[in-house]
């Protein structure tokens, strides 16, 4: 006789957007015999053909791409409810996912780059995409590292525990950062689609040449992000 499972809650808050996609998403994922980590993996596969997608610079392969991010980005979700739910959470399947989604969004700007800088015959482009890449890279040591320097402190809260009693913004500029992290990171596969379907995906490429760079500074002095740390 199977275990009765227990299924996951509907989301209580607006953001994270794609929340609203995983959590039935996960209801149909636990009638298979999946596990979180094959899911994992299914997402990386996901995301790294729909970030190649971009290096055509096409309007409607732009858009196929961004459908397949926001399916990657779905299913990075499901991974982890699934494995709270069946309790099969493990250091790692935390290491592999984090792996993944500083994979997926590397590809990604190095694609966009490539893509819009083929379709403009300007290759600054490129370089924006390089330097988006090369921030998003970097912001995920930073994060892997104060992680590490935190682990086993008194009173650091962990990642199940964020999960389960996040720490809601209490003024305008937690609010502003607040929202910034969660479309730029959980959401941005969202962010992605929209513009691709408006054609004018490029604009994330000096968005994020500056903005992933800013994004590890404040990791690194970990400044006004303790409600996310």
């Amino acid at each position: 006789m199977h275990k009765q499972l227990n299924l996951p809650e509907s989301p209580k808050s607006l953001f994270p957007l794609v929340r609203h996609l995983s959590w039935r998403l996960t209801t149909l994922l636990l009638r298979w015999p999946v596990t979180p980590n094959q899911i994992t993996v299914l997402s990386l596969l996901l995301g790294l053909v729909g970030a190649a997608l971009f290096l055509f610079g096409n309007w409607y392969i732009d858009i196929t791409g961004g459908l397949l991010l926001v399916a990657s980005y779905t299913l990075d979700n499901c991974d982890g409810e699934i494995a709270r739910i069946k309790g099969l959470s493990s250091e790692f399947g935390a290491r592999l996912d984090d792996i993944v989604d500083s994979t997926v969004d590397t590809c990604f700007f190095v694609a966009l780059g490539y893509g819009t800088a083929q379709a403009t015959d300007h290759q600054i482009w490129f370089w924006l995409g390089l330097a988006a890449a090369g921030g998003a890279f970097i912001d995920y040591w930073v994060e892997q590292i104060k992680e590490a320097r935190l682990k086993g402190k008194e009173g650091v809260t962990s990642r199940e525990e964020y999960a389960n009693n996040p720490k809601q913004p209490e003024n305008i500029l937690d609010w502003i950062i607040y929202i910034f992290h969660e479309l730029s990171r959980a959401d941005f596969c969202l962010i992605v689609l929209v513009l691709a379907i408006f054609n004018i995906t490029w604009i994330l490429l000096p968005l994020a040449a500056v903005g992933a760079q800013a994004f590890w500074i404040i990791d690194l002095f970990d400044r006004a992000r303790g409600y996310h740390t």
